[in-house]
């Protein structure tokens, strides 16, 4: 049983020493990273490692789950992974946004069927079926949904993609639905002590004209 789990035991060991792959909170760089599943797969000549079944990664405030991770690392020591889902699920993601002192703790979360980690360029995609939520404690305070979500690490930048579905034999250009981009947007919180702005100053009221060229003088 040592022997058999001596190569995940180094495996992890340089995973934890290499570059993060996110940081919108700075400390989940120098975390390490802890990766559980049903079993590996792992090509010393590649620099590529396979996980298979219900896996979890985490990576001090990063939540990773889905049913398969493709691991690979550079010669520089960066990371790139590839997390899919189940047939017919999505697979997850979080991480905690650092914040200002005194203010909610915030929380990035998205799903999708296949997700990417882009640990040289610090980005997250989301592909098919994408959903990226932000929570303010416990609330989701924006929303947002489309075929393809890129969310940046480093400048907190994300774009979505709707993938417009081509349209149908004899439809001409109007595309099909299912398409589109959704979102919801909250405002943003203001920071305590900071007080709301003024009312706006009330203006006269319009009165009314009994004649298109205005009152008679």
């Amino acid at each position: 049983m040592k022997q058999s789990l001596l190569p995940t035991i180094l495996l992890l060991a340089a995973l934890a020493c290499a570059p993060g792959m996110g940081h919108a909170e700075k400390a989940d760089r120098n975390k390490p990273m802890n990766i559980e599943a049903d079993a590996l797969r792992h090509d010393e000549l590649k620099q590529t490692t396979v996980f298979t079944g219900r896996v979890v990664m985490t990576k001090g405030s990063i939540v990773l789950r889905g049913a398969q991770f493709d691991v690979r690392q550079d010669a520089e020591g960066y990371q790139y992974g590839v997390v899919t889902a189940e047939p017919g699920k999505r697979a997850f993601f979080r991480q905690k946004r650092d914040t200002a002192a005194g203010t909610p703790d915030e929380f990035i979360e998205g799903e999708s069927e296949i997700i990417e980690y882009d640990g040289k360029a610090d980005n997250v995609r989301f592909i098919n079926r994408a959903e990226l939520r932000r929570y303010r404690g416990s609330v989701v305070t924006d929303e947002i949904s489309g075929g393809v979500i890129v969310y940046n690490n480093l400048t907190d930048v994300f774009t979505v993609d709707g993938q417009k579905r081509p349209a149908a034999s004899g439809a001409g250009d109007t595309p099909a639905p299912g398409g589109r981009v959704r979102a919801v947007l909250s405002p943003k919180e203001r920071p305590p002590g900071v007080a709301a702005p003024a009312p706006a100053a009330s203006r006269p009221a319009l009165r009314p004209s009994n004649s298109l060229g205005g009152a008679s003088k």
